[in-house]
């Protein structure tokens, strides 16, 4: 089995750099996905209040046997349950799904920049619980270079973790730039990209998996698509959180530790960026999206 390498975050905690996702993933198969990556070596799991599948990574955290400090765990705060008062909420609601007392990253899940004082609200909120010691890093996702700054008018604590959009054909370089000059890590969601496709955001997307570029740096190293544009990932110092329920899959995206790209393989991925988003707009709003209520647990 893989040792993990971990990633040092900007408050000196230790983050696994690969982690687990189960975004999509259903409630009744989000225990036996989580059992499975945490036996493949995976110790690090990403979910979210908006995913409603956090008790069911409980479930597979327990099922897995493994002590509770030797699995990161990562969530997300809803638009929904920003504000002061409402993100201290929505962390208990969180946690009593998770079965945990300390979660290791909270962050907040959009910017919300429509309601952006309920945004610097949730976020103080996030200060207030990592001072209390109720989690050990905050950050925040889908946040545009704009949004950090008007965020960091009013915050103290800089964010630990961006998650935002980025495969092969989205670097979104700029964000990934203004991250690193505030020492924020970059981390990825949709990391090999074009499995998911979101209703609306372009019906002529290629998936990423079919490009020749990859498939020919993927033979050369006797890997995958998925492999390599993981490695990618690992090797320019973002975090990654594939996500899958067939455990072929999730065995394969571990197994991304026993060789290295060559900087001018790095250079090609890098070229393939074609600018276009594959997921939402963090600055545009969805009003069925920012409803929709979190429940109780």
């Amino acid at each position: 089995m893989s040792t993990i390498p971990t990633i040092t975050l900007n408050n000196g905690v230790e983050m696994p750099t690969l982690g687990f996702g189960v975004f999509q993933t259903p409630l009744n198969e989000t225990a036996a996905a989580v059992d499975t990556a945490l036996r493949t070596g995976y110790r690090h799991v990403d979910t979210a209040a908006a995913y409603r599948n956090e008790s069911g990574v409980a479930d597979g955290l327990r099922r897995s046997g493994l002590n509770r400090d030797e699995v990161f765990i990562e969530t997300k705060v809803w638009v929904s349950d920003y504000g002061y008062d409402q993100t201290l909420h929505a962390f208990d609601k969180s946690a009593a799904k998770l079965g945990l007392d300390q979660i290791d990253l909270l962050i907040l899940h959009q910017p919300m920049p429509q309601h952006f004082k309920r945004t610097r609200q949730a976020y103080q909120a996030l200060e207030q619980l990592l001072a209390d010691g109720r989690v050990r890093a905050i950050g925040v996702s889908n946040f545009m270079p704009h949004h950090v700054d008007a965020l960091m008018e009013s915050a103290t604590v800089v964010p630990a973790v961006n998650q935002v959009e980025l495969h092969p054909y989205f670097t979104q370089p700029a964000v990934q730039a203004a991250n690193a000059a505030r020492g924020i890590l970059t981390q990825a969601w949709s990391p090999i990209g074009g499995i998911t496709f979101y209703p609306g955001y372009g019906e002529d997307r290629r998936s990423v998996l079919e490009d020749e570029t990859i498939r020919s740096i993927a033979a050369a190293h006797g890997k995958s698509v998925a492999q390599v544009m993981l490695r990618w990932h690992i090797q320019q110092g973002r975090s990654a959180i594939p996500k899958s329920t067939n455990p072929t899959r999730i065995a394969e995206n571990f197994d991304v530790f026993d060789y290295e790209l060559t900087g001018d393989e790095l250079a090609r991925i890098n070229a393939l960026d074609t600018g276009r988003r594959g997921g939402p707009d963090p600055d545009e709003r969805d009003p069925s999206e920012w409803n929709l209520q979190i429940a109780e647990p």
